[in-house]
């Protein structure tokens, strides 16, 4: 294990006020790009300290310094008023400093027992440690909330539950600082919620806690200060109490910020989609979709409201051609095969289906792929990309994918640079240039803005409701009720595969929404 160099602090302070954390002049540059540019903050203790800012800001960047993932090239550390030495994570976790990252570090095949001890086994032996461990992994779990079966694996527990395993990792090591890097970028509404009990309660027991995110709903929730970076520079420090998310947005864009959907009421014209009686059965037999019956009109906005994994990711799927399914499904009047003999995306494009899939990583880009490359897929057939009937027009392409680039505001505007290397938000953007500059009569469209910075978030509503008033059919769906809310004109709930209910957003709250996502109220 490093070890953990410290030297007293050079200036006075009473050791009540004495912050937890206290980065001073902290600076990181790779090549060109200066990631972090002289940033100063402090974190008292017993607090949950708030770090935001777009994708890109350098925040998660400033935390990997913190945790000894980076080696700053400037700038001094402070922890508990010690000037602390930092070269690797043995040396932060020997400091007390904890991190959860936004993609979890577990073995798959693993017991949470075997990934919360590995790494921090007490000897040679194994079995002595497990034992140990299954002890304390119990009091652990019972006295902040963590409930999770130490024997399960990995492989068969929920995200939600997968992150509290990282949790339980740090508390194990004795962590009192915990950082934690976008942590509900893949949990539910639900999850979410839970998760904020679980760090109050760590904020109960002394624990410092710092937050790493871009949503605004979190930090106003959870926070009791809240630092704001963007492009790698600190812009300001305030109390959360102090504050607001109108404030907060503009301070992380450098510009005002638009945070409700700006657009006039809808104008529906004829039927577009029309699903009756559409059923899905997956692989292992069970039925995901039952009996769906919906529409959506030209002109209109459709939001499907739900907890993820209630049949929503297997509606868009169907209904882009990439699962078989049963029922009738008409577009424009006309019937879609769904029975996977004649019937793939290549088929649904030609229909005038465009989808935006729910993962754009998994099914909607290849990652080591460039992104002129990735501006064509599934649209490859298209004439105008063929140069003969054996080569593409690759010239052709890349000038068209520039064009795209600076229309849909692509960061950087490069159509050589691989796709891996953008951020969440300019992946999901070349993603929506690809199918909605087809001019599609139905855009099936799913998490728009998961994972996604503010300023992006603005941009892919307008281009959204941009779509729907040039007459176009939209099917939306997403767990965040806020955006469900603001987006759509009509919202179907689904549950346990069932569309629980329609409402008009005028006429319904998230409470009853939240209470259909249940299965509780109208269609129970």
């Amino acid at each position: 294990m490093a070890t953990q160099k410290t030297e007293g602090r050079p200036h006075t302070a009473a050791l009540s006020a004495e912050p937890a954390i206290e980065l001073v002049g902290i600076s990181k540059a790779f090549g060109p790009v200066q990631a972090n540019k002289d940033i100063s903050i402090r974190v008292m203790p017993g607090t949950i300290h708030g770090i935001i800012g777009e994708n890109g800001a350098g925040k998660s960047t400033l935390m990997s310094i913190l945790y000894g993932f980076y080696k700053a090239d400037a700038g001094e550390v402070f922890i508990r008023g010690q000037k602390t030495e930092i070269p690797d994570s043995q040396a932060a976790i020997a400091a007390g400093i904890g991190m959860v990252f936004q993609h979890f570090k577990l073995v798959e095949n693993f017991s949470v027992l075997e990934n919360v001890v590995l790494g921090a086994e007490s000897g040679a032996r194994l079995m002595p440690s497990l034992s140990k461990a299954r002890k304390l992994l119990i009091e652990l779990a019972r006295e902040y909330e963590l409930n999770v079966d130490p024997d399960a694996l990995i492989e068969d527990i929920g995200v939600g539950m997968q992150q509290r395993v990282e949790i339980l990792k740090a508390l194990y090591r004795q962590a009192d600082i915990l950082i934690l890097d976008e942590p509900t970028g893949v949990l539910t509404p639900a999850e979410a919620d839970h998760l904020f009990r679980i760090l109050e309660g760590l904020k109960a027991q002394g624990k410092t806690i710092i937050l790493i995110t871009h949503k605004l709903r979190e930090i106003m929730e959870v926070t009791d200060t809240v630092s704001v970076m963007r492009r790698g520079e600190m812009t300001a420090t305030v109390k959360t109490a102090e504050t607001s998310p109108e404030q907060l947005a503009e301070l992380m864009v450098g510009r005002k910020v638009l945070l409700r959907v700006d657009k006039k009421p809808a104008q529906p014209a004829a039927t577009v989609l029309d699903v009756q009686n559409l059923s899905v059965t997956d692989e292992d037999g069970v039925q995901r979709l039952k009996d769906i019956s919906l529409n959506v009109r030209a002109g209109e906005i459709l939001g499907i409201a739900g907890v993820a994994g209630n049949g929503q990711s297997e509606l868009l799927n169907v209904l882009g051609g990439i699962m078989p399914g049963t029922g009738r499904v008409e577009l424009n009047g006309e019937s879609i095969d769904l029975t996977g003999k004649f019937s793939d995306g290549q088929s649904r494009r030609e229909r005038g289906i465009a989808h935006v899939p729910e993962d754009r990583q998994r099914l909607g880009l290849i990652m080591d792929f460039a992104a002129w490359e990735n501006t064509i897929f599934g649209y490859h057939h298209d004439p105008a990309y063929q140069r003969s009937s054996l080569f593409m027009n690759n010239d052709a392409i890349r000038a068209e994918t520039a064009l795209k680039m600076q229309r849909f505001d692509v960061r950087p505007p490069d159509p050589q640079l691989k796709a891996k290397s953008f951020s969440g938000g300019n992946q999901q953007k070349i993603v929506l240039a690809r199918e909605i500059e087809r001019n599609p009569d139905l855009l099936l469209v799913g998490q728009p803005t998961r994972g996604v910075d503010i300023g992006a978030i603005e941009f892919i509503h307008q281009q959204i409701v941009a779509l729907r008033d040039q007459g176009k059919a939209i099917l939306l769906v997403s767990v965040e009720l806020d955006e469900i809310m603001s987006l759509s004109d009509r919202i179907a709930v689904m549950f346990d595969g069932h569309i629980m209910g329609e409402r008009l957003p005028s006429e319904t709250d998230e409470k009853e929404l939240g209470m259909m996502m249940a299965g509780m109220g109208e269609g129970a």
